[in-house]
């Protein structure tokens, strides 16, 4: 190594300045090509502030073109936060190089968001001094505007409307900033100095009222990012910029329709911005239109979004009485809205106004009115093409490695790269290179697949020291039996672990068949019948321990004596182990018992943490009968104490025992917990692959949809009403019992109760009255026992009204009575007391 590599590695910026100055082009080019070798070679070395401005200095000081610097400084081992582009520019002018540019383009499209935002200064800094045009993509928008929130750090903090009217990428990002979505995340952080979050709204409404702006520009920019719609906490920004351009009444005209659906459709804080404006803008909107987004609106489960429209629609009835019939018959639209208040006060209103109600009478019929359920879909056929191949791992390496693309991918490796292993190493090749694959020896990546499969596709590629990666493998397969019962890893990551293993000593076989355990369903089963014939295909040669071990487990539960014999009747060792598992011999039914978990000890020191955890949780164990040996951990379980260290493979449990749903539901639990009590989001699609899975549930299914129910995040929870209705299509949905678990959850306080009133009012919506009906007389009795419900129970008795009038069946509700006999005008008795008169029609 020379001495301008070394000086690049320690951040000596004077010695490697002072080495380059002077150097002909030959010389530069020479030391560039020691420089690439050396980082690459340093693959896990990480470069930080001082080092990464020294190396950017380095790469504009030697390489050849903006390519290879682009290529050096954009690794993801190099951060450019904090570095300053000055020095680089510096260096550039005395070299003569003219494609700066060009160097920061490409950097805007190779950084990865998270490194876009933070190196946006320097590449930014590049740009000014070429005076040259911003790009336009999604991630240098972002990166402009987290820059707003934090200014330079030289210099003099000037005030946000000063910078923001100097800055020269202003024209040219602007109409970019209502179209990117979670832009607004960025503009929320405010002015740098956490004193106003609005700071940039602010600073925009002051350009356009001195001109610098159109404000129709403005405007029309934020209704359109209403409309497109985003995370609450990004859409605030642009609530406060529309709020501080405070359109005026011919503004609002001209753009009724967008108001008019952000009114309808938008989530509750930008309906209520929308019908705010419209009602101070007077006649802005057609009358005929505004009854229709009206009779919308009324059927809103937002209160105090139906509470304004109600007094804003008896307002206009009174200003044009020629229209006030009309009008009543929209308020009449609030009679079924399940809160009481606002049902007495819309009829009332309705019929002052001249509404007369027709009485109609309606039969309905006691059950669900669901659809059958679809069988679950087929598993993708098997990859037989070698660009297929590529293909596939090339989008999985741009994002994650879902389970059922793991499986088709090393499915397919295994077998064109024993079939084809010449053009898979070239095809495959520079992928993994342009991607930047590389092995993981940190022994905290030794159990995720998604870093396990590296090994794999560079051994398919031919890259790296294979001996290194069969030794790795060998010894992972010969200490399966020990070291991973001892890991404490849940049994899906140690099972990948082999079964990659595995794969990799398949590499250097020839025409190998495939994996026995790829999956004929998305769900990750196996159909038995598919799996007799790939054993009789095999005939008498050898298998492999863990793939067939994962393709037993992917059965279904289900006894099949006919297809047991013809298996046994193969003769081989896995046709008779195959026959076993059809006759149910293999893995029994773990018992299952409730059991009520506290938080984990408190650890020595200052334990924040600690503090924040729930204060108990409910949650399933699993234990299987003495004679059963469990060693891995498959349907044993102890529930974890709360705050206690997970390993994630809550995605992975279904696809491993897709035939057996009540141990997986209990595996997944304490997910699914964290992501009622805690802020653990996207749990929902390992919600709605359990309910996609076959099997009984028992209690720990109960459960899980009951956490489901109350997640912290709307999309878990939209999951979890999915889950409900895939379940009660199916008739595997035990409506009491989750009813029972969620009233018990929600009276202890573990759960917040109001989260899952949407769900399950879309649930009867949908059609799944009965159960829904079931599922509320359950929950509502421990939730009236105590001397103070919890929030949500007035809400649950409304629905639960709702349920029983469209069910027409008569459930006793245990301590109704009581409820209904405190009297007083409270919500909670007025509720009760209208359950009450259903149920005693």
């Amino acid at each position: 190594m020379t001495g301008f590599v070394e000086a690049v590695i320690s951040g000596g910026m004077s010695e490697v300045r002072s080495a380059l100055a002077g150097l002909d082009e030959p010389a530069r080019r020479a030391l560039g090509d020691e420089l690439v070798a050396e980082v690459r070679r340093r693959r896990d070395a990480w470069w930080w502030q001082g080092e990464a401005a020294t190396l950017a200095v380095a790469a504009v000081g030697t390489l050849s073109t903006p390519t290879k610097v682009a290529a050096l400084l954009g690794r993801r081992s190099v951060w450019l936060s904090g570095v300053d582009a000055a020095p680089v520019v510096d260096v550039a002018r005395e070299r003569g190089v003219t494609w700066l540019a060009d160097v920061a383009y490409k950097l805007a499209d190779r950084l990865p968001r998270d490194r876009m935002v933070a190196g946006w200064r320097f590449v930014a800094g590049l740009l000014l001094a070429e005076k040259a045009p911003p790009p336009t993509g999604d991630d240098f928008v972002r990166g402009w505007a987290a820059a707003q929130g934090w200014p330079a750090p030289r210099g003099t903090r000037l005030p946000t409307v000063d910078r923001l009217r100097a800055d020269p990428f202003l024209d040219a990002l602007l109409p970019r900033l209502f179209e990117v979505d979670s832009v607004g995340t960025e503009l929320a952080r405010g002015d740098g100095a956490g004193t106003d979050s609005h700071a940039l709204p602010r600073a925009l409404a002051a350009l356009a009222a001195e001109g610098r702006l159109d404000r129709a520009v403005l405007l029309n920019g934020v209704l359109g990012r209403l409309l497109r719609g985003d995370r609450p906490g990004a859409l605030r920004p642009f609530l406060a910029l529309h709020d501080l351009l405070a359109p005026a009444p011919d503004e609002v005209a001209v753009r009724s329709n967008a108001y008019l659906r952000l009114l309808t459709d938008g989530p509750g804080p930008v309906a209520r911005a929308a019908q705010r404006t419209l009602r101070e803008a007077g006649d802005a909107a057609e009358p005929e239109a505004l009854w229709e987004a009206a009779r919308t609106v009324l059927a809103r489960p937002e209160k105090a979004l139906v509470r304004a429209q109600v007094s804003w629609l008896d307002r206009l009835a009174r200003q044009h009485p020629d229209q006030a019939a009309e009008i009543g018959a929209v308020l009449a639209v609030a009679a079924d809205h399940p809160d009481a208040g606002l049902r007495e006060r819309a009829l009332t209103l309705a019929q002052r106004h001249g509404h007369r109600p027709v009485a109609v009478a309606t039969v309905v019929e006691a059950r669900d009115d669901l659809p059958p359920p679809l069988p679950a879909a087929a598993a993708p056929p098997p990859i037989d093409d070698v660009d297929e191949l590529v293909e596939e791992v090339a989008a999985a390496l741009r994002g994650q490695w879902p389970t059922a693309v793991l499986e088709r991918v090393v499915d397919g490796l295994v077998r064109l790269g024993t079939r084809e292993r010449d053009r898979v190493a070239a095809a495959l090749g520079p992928v993994l290179r342009r991607a930047q694959v590389t092995e993981y020896h940190q022994t905290w990546a030794r159990f995720l697949p998604a870093a396990q499969v590296n090994g794999l596709l560079l051994a398919a590629a031919g890259i790296g020291d294979a001996t290194r990666r069969r030794d790795h493998w060998a010894s992972v397969l010969a200490t399966s039996r020990s070291a991973e019962a001892a890991s404490g890893r849940p049994a899906p990551m140690w099972l990948y672990r082999l079964r990659l293993a595995e794969a990799g000593q398949r590499l250097d076989g020839h025409d190998d068949p495939g994996l026995l355990s790829a999956p004929t369903s998305a769900t990750g089963a196996i159909e038995p019948q598919v799996l007799y014939e790939r054993l009789a295909a095999l005939g008498a040669r050898p298998y492999w321990q863990w793939d067939c071990g994962q393709a037993f487990l992917r059965l279904p539960a289900d006894v099949d004596e006919p297809l047991a014999a013809r298996a046994e009747a193969l003769g081989t060792t896995a046709g008779i182990e195959l026959a076993a598992w059809l006759r149910g011999e293999i893995v029994p039914v773990p018992a299952q018992e409730v059991v009520t978990v506290g938080r984990r000890e408190r650890s020595r020191g200052h334990d924040w943490i600690y503090d924040s955890l729930p204060e108990r949780r409910r949650l399933v164990a699993l234990t299987p009968s003495a004679d059963v040996d469990d060693r891995f951990g498959l349907i044993t379980l102890t529930p974890p104490t709360i705050g206690t260290r997970m390993f994630g493979a809550g995605d992975l449990w279904p696809a491993v025992l897709p035939g057996h749903r009540g141990v997986v539901a209990a595996q997944v639990l304490p997910e699914l917990a964290m992501a009622a009590q805690e802020d653990l989001g996207g749990r929902g699609p390992v919600l709605l692959a359990l309910a996609e899975c076959t099997g009984a549930g028992g209690p720990a299914l109960d459960l899980a949809v009951a956490y489901g129910l109350c997640a912290r995040h709307e999309a878990d929870r939209v999951a979890a009403l999915d889950a409900l209705l895939l379940l009660a299509a199916a008739g595997d949905l035990d409506a009491p019992a989750v009813g029972g678990h969620l009233g018990e959850i929600g009276a202890q306080g573990q759960v917040i109760l109001t989260r899952a009133v949407t769900p399950l009012r879309d649930a009867l919506a949908a059609g799944a009255r009965l159960s829904v009906w079931r599922l509320l007389a359950a929950a509502l009795p421990p939730l009236l026992a105590g001397p103070t419900p919890p929030r949500g129970t007035p809400d649950l008795l409304a629905l639960a009204a709702e349920a029983a009038t469209a069910t027409g069946i008569r459930i006793e509700v245990p301590g109704l009575a009581d409820v209904v006999a405190r009297g007083g005008g409270s919500r909670l008795v007025a509720e009760a007391r209208r359950l009450a008169g259903v149920l005693a029609v």
